[in-house]
């Protein structure tokens, strides 16, 4: 039997839809993408793992039934979700990475500056991301971006390799993860192939790391990356890096490492303002398929201001929400969908003087002794977790920090910081007091 992935999938599409209601199968299998085939398997492309959950939950069964339907044959399915690395298909993945197909399995499809929204908070970047991508290695390179959690950096970052890729298929493209490729080069020196990951990683056009700042501390790994720093710049091939904060901001980084991140051009992405949090939310239903009505999409907009992986989150939330009670989207939908999520008073403002209040009621300190030179345990100790909560809970950089409590360099915030974050991890009864501490700054 001619085993053709796309026919099978698009008959089996019109089966499922006949046993669905139409807001169900827009929302769940719009997205789906057909992958591979072999004799017993299918694989099937899903954008997050939210929706795999689901699918895998609730239509799994749907699906292999209607595919047999049509195939006469019982296929083991499974669903795939970006940068999920495919290894059982019965046909051999490729390894070498100047192979074009798999420079675009690493990158998400969905992710390119077509879907990107532009608004104040991120135009910079943009503009620097795309003059790489229109001139790699001519324009800026290094090129660094950095912004919180959930902003659209590796977004750009996949645009980036997308669009060299259009204008070159040939080209070498490699985006990694600053964690796989400490995993990566672990596994190396344990297996005694040193040189062929030295090969992976020094022979490409364009170089893509992710999530820099965890690299920090890890001798061996920033010895290796300065290395590939070097041999891609000394070969003008290009190099583009995210981090949650500037270089000079990342704590235990080698001062070379920090120097060379810092000879292109450095680029910030904030929080987007509320017009470009409504043009995500209405690119995001478009990308999907969806109808959401613009009120509900201010309400999440409002309700949702500095993390744009929450708000597509949200909107996918509600419509889910909607889909499995049979109710259309209202305002009164989404507030019952995300009521575990978002809270109806105004978020108390976060700044150093509170913090420093809580902080010191829940040590019985005085707030004056955070900014003195008292260096006992009983105030030292209460400061430094104030520190940590400033770099946690606010946007300022550390010399600001720094100069919150009584002038002090920002190395010391670096290493209160530091220091805290390590006690976290390997004492539970201090994570829980902090956490209730985080808590009750937060007001809740």
């Amino acid at each position: 039997m001619n085993l053709n992935l796309d026919d099978i999938w698009n008959d089996t599409l019109k089966l499922i839809k006949t046993e669905l209601t139409e807001v169900s199968f827009n929302t769940w299998f719009k997205t789906i993408e057909p992958l591979t085939i072999n004799d017993n398997q299918i694989l099937l492309g899903v954008p997050n793992e939210f929706t795999k959950g689901i699918l895998v939950a609730r239509y799994l069964i749907l699906i292999k039934n209607a595919i047999k339907q049509i195939t006469n044959k019982d296929f083991d399915i499974k669903f795939i979700i970006p940068g999920e690395e495919i290894t059982d298909i019965g046909q051999t993945i490729q390894n070498e990475i100047n192979d074009n197909s798999t420079s675009r399995a690493q990158l998400n499809p969905k992710y390119t500056f077509d879907t990107f929204v532009i608004g104040n908070s991120n135009r910079f970047a943009h503009a620097a991301s795309l003059a790489v991508a229109e001139a790699p290695a001519k324009a800026y390179n290094p090129l660094f971006i950095y912004g919180g959690v959930g902003l659209g950096k590796t977004h750009l970052m996949h645009a980036i390799g997308h669009y060299i890729l259009n204008q070159n298929p040939k080209a070498k493209v490699v985006y990694v993860s600053s964690e796989k490729f400490t995993n990566e080069l672990i596994n190396s020196i344990r297996d005694d192939r040193n040189v062929e990951f030295r090969n992976k990683y020094r022979n490409v056009d364009v170089l893509l790391i992710d999530d820099i700042q965890f690299i920090a501390g890890k001798e061996r790994t920033q010895e290796e990356f300065f290395h590939t720093f070097n041999a891609l710049h000394e070969a003008n091939k290009q190099i583009i890096i995210s981090s949650d904060r500037p270089p000079k901001e990342i704590p235990t980084l080698e001062d070379r490492l920090r120097s060379r991140f810092e000879w292109g051009l450095i680029a910030d992405i904030q929080p987007p303002d509320l017009e470009t949090r409504i043009a995500i939310l209405r690119k995001k239903a478009k990308v999907e398929n969806i109808h959401v009505p613009n009120d509900v999409m201010l309400y999440i907009a409002t309700k949702i201001q500095s993390n744009i992986r929450e708000l597509e989150g949200a909107l996918i939330r509600i419509v889910a929400y909607s889909s499995l009670t049979n109710r259309e989207v209202t305002v009164d939908l989404a507030t019952e969908a995300l009521k575990d999520i978002i809270s109806n008073t105004k978020p108390r403002e976060i700044n150093v003087k509170l913090i420093k209040e809580i902080v010191a009621q829940n040590f019985n300190v005085k707030v004056e002794d955070f900014d003195s030179k008292k260096r006992t345990r009983s105030i030292a100790y209460p400061r430094q977790i104030a520190m940590y909560l400033c770099r946690e809970l606010t946007d300022l950089s550390l010399p600001k920090i720094g100069d919150e409590f009584g002038g002090r360099d920002h190395t010391t915030v670096i290493h209160a910081y530091d220091k805290i974050s390590s006690d976290i991890k390997n004492n539970p009864e201090l994570k829980l007091k902090i956490e209730n501490i985080i808590n009750e700054i937060k007001g809740k």
